[in-house]
């Protein structure tokens, strides 16, 4: 079992900051991948991004990627998502999930109970 914790979301402006904190806690198995997905009203789940939790190696959508970054801190068992450059079609929950790597959202097993960003124009 993986207990996975969401928190730091909140509302910013466009062109704005913030940085998604997932507390992890439980038996991660060492080929896990930290994925956050997130998802709009009216819209399907959709893959951020995602971090092997022991090499470090990471994996971005193209939306995001130069905006985003992923990171984890082992000894604190937290996974980051700091978002930059935030844009009004980044406001969605976001999810943390563990598992192994999959941009199906179907796939994950453990998922964080999600924290809500809204960016205003």
């Amino acid at each position: 079992q993986v207990q996975l914790v969401e928190s730091g979301g909140g509302l910013v402006q466009a062109g704005g900051s913030l940085t998604l904190s997932c507390a992890v806690s439980g038996r991660v198995l060492s080929g896990y991948v930290m994925t956050w997905f997130r998802q709009a009203p009216g819209k399907e789940r959709e893959f951020v991004g995602g971090i092997n939790w022991i090499l470090g190696s990471t994996f971005q959508s193209d939306s995001v990627k130069g905006r985003f970054t992923i990171s984890r801190d082992r000894a604190k068992n937290t996974v980051y998502l700091l978002m930059n450059n935030l844009e009004p079609e980044d406001t969605a929950v976001y999810y943390c999930a563990a598992g192994g790597f999959s941009r199906n959202p179907a796939t994950y097993n453990y998922w964080g109970q999600g924290t809500q960003v809204t960016v205003s124009s």
